[in-house]
């Protein structure tokens, strides 16, 4: 399966990206996409007093021109579908589905679907031990030295296919700034719609952020 055409170019043409939250934590809601070279490529925000989940993809921080969209099927979806679709055509690209009591009390599960609903790939956190860790860390969060003990396990997850990475996703330890480190260099031939790979990065930012 091959990507679609987008307007953001260097989506089709890098395989390295960097995702931060333009403000402190404490605010979160608005992301930002760079890419190797340090360069602007897309500005994500949440839109705020919303039932369902609601993130919209722009190609600069002007929200001008709208590429994706990030939106939930239902309001009490506890598996956690979200639809990507394309601002300008308003077709779906395809679905992040999170696998609900696996990702709750054992490693972040998440499938990848196309615009039909077929598998196509599935994102992984690093490891069960972390995974535990994280959880029970989050469980403690209220007391603010343990939860500063979760900064020290920053998230990892990887994307595969058929046994076969095709990306790989990387937090950064920082208690103030979300950074995510995004590497699609083992999918040279885009065997998955690379639009898909940075809604989910988007997602992943935004479902810590609230964490």
């Amino acid at each position: 399966m091959s990507s679609a055409p987008i307007s953001a170019a260097p989506l089709l043409t890098d395989s390295r990206f960097v995702l931060r939250s333009r403000f402190f934590r404490l605010f979160g809601g608005a992301y930002e996409l760079y890419d190797a070279s340090g360069a602007l490529c897309l500005y994500a925000e949440m839109k705020r007093f919303r039932l369902k989940e609601d993130i919209r993809i722009y190609a600069d921080a002007g929200m001008r021109d709208e590429i994706l969209r990030i939106r939930t099927q239902s309001v009490f979806d506890f598996s956690g579908a979200y639809d990507v679709e394309d601002a300008q055509t308003d077709q779906r690209v395809g679905t992040l589905q999170r696998s609900g009591m696996r990702s709750t009390f054992m490693r972040d599960h998440w499938r990848m679907l196309d615009a039909d609903g077929e598998p196509v790939a599935e994102l992984q956190e690093d490891s069960m031990a972390k995974a535990l860790v994280r959880r029970l860390i989050d469980m403690a969060g209220a007391l603010p030295l343990i939860e500063w003990l979760g900064y020290l396990l920053p998230q990892r997850y990887d994307l595969y296919r058929d046994e076969h990475k095709l990306a790989h996703y990387q937090q950064h330890f920082n208690p103030l700034i979300y950074k995510l480190d995004i590497d699609f260099s083992s999918d040279a031939d885009q065997a998955v719609d690379r639009r898909l790979g940075i809604a989910m990065a988007v997602l992943l930012a935004a479902i810590e952020g609230r964490q």
